[in-house]
């Protein structure tokens, strides 16, 4: 009988109603609180995501906002000078990139004078606009062309891309509503923050268009003027970029007195305009094909 007292001792005792109201209490806790958790980490993440579109529409409206700003302000110049750098990608058809390089002054009187020089390692270019005559002297060569295209600096834009062919890059930034002639193809924009061009701070903006994306990197300040400006080819095998830096920025009082009037040597010879080899920023042994 002793024996059979000690099993019945080393028996687990059964578990009292009020031990298992309160496991079943504790689990029903537990399973709230981790419900409740999950929901606080789904609210989250739908919070986080909601922030993420309101930032990039806020990001966006930005973009856009500061390029208006830089276009209203380079419309209402009159009179505006500056210092450029060119950086023209090719790329061969072995897919290898090559570099061209040139550097140049341009003065603008609007609404319809503008002097421009260009001097590379393949061509030493002048090029004056009166409002009625397009000259260009290719000092290399000692050659030149006259265009008549009476009117405006857009309209000498628009005469030279749809009359001759001969599209100018960055040209858009010269006329008067950079915004209205650059903004309508925008599928996309983006603020990338801030960056600092020839040692001065700007705001880098990047578009997207269907044909090619575009980085404009703006000064800030009261002077929102265009620092670089860099336009990629996404129709084009290698995707090349144009780039071109802006420095010594002059307005107004600021830029020298120009006569926009253009000497020609005794000697050069007058060509038409599609004889001109150094109308192109491509050199004539750079030769295209296929678009490639």
């Amino acid at each position: 009988m002793p024996e059979k007292k000690n099993q019945i001792n080393n028996v687990v005792q059964p578990t009292s109603f009020s031990q298992i109201a309160e496991e079943r209490m504790q689990y029903a806790v537990t399973k709230v609180t981790t419900v409740t958790k999950w929901a606080t980490v789904l609210a989250m993440v739908g919070m986080a995501g909601t922030a993420s579109i309101s930032a990039g529409r806020a990001d966006e409206a930005f973009a856009k906002s500061r390029f208006k700003a830089m276009s209203d302000y380079l419309g209402a110049q009159k009179a505006m000078s500056f210092d450029y750098d060119v950086n023209l990608e090719l790329v061969s058809t072995q897919q290898q990139k090559i570099a061209l390089v040139s550097s140049g002054t341009m003065t603008l009187n609007r609404p319809d004078k503008v002097h421009l020089t260009r001097t590379g390692g393949f061509a030493n270019v002048e090029m004056v606009f009166d409002g009625k005559t397009l000259t260009l002297l290719g000092k290399n060569t000692n050659l030149y062309t006259q265009l008549d295209a009476p009117g405006t600096i857009d309209q000498l834009v628009d005469v030279l891309r749809d009359k001759y062919h001969r599209p100018v890059p960055a040209a858009d930034l010269l006329m008067s509503d950079p915004y209205k002639e650059l903004m309508p193809e925008v599928n996309d924009a983006k603020d990338l923050g801030a960056g600092v061009i020839h040692g001065v701070e700007c705001d880098h903006l990047a578009f997207r268009t269907k044909e090619v994306d575009w980085q404009i990197w703006i000064a800030q300040g009261a002077r929102p003027y265009p620092c670089r400006y860099v336009i990629t080819s996404k129709k084009v095998t290698g995707w090349p970029q144009y780039t071109l830096d802006i420095w010594a920025w002059k307005t107004g009082a600021e830029v020298v007195s120009d006569s926009f009037k253009l000497e020609i040597p005794a000697s050069a010879k007058k060509l038409m305009p599609s004889e001109v080899p150094e109308l192109n920023d491509i050199p004539a042994h750079f030769t295209a094909k296929g678009g490639r």
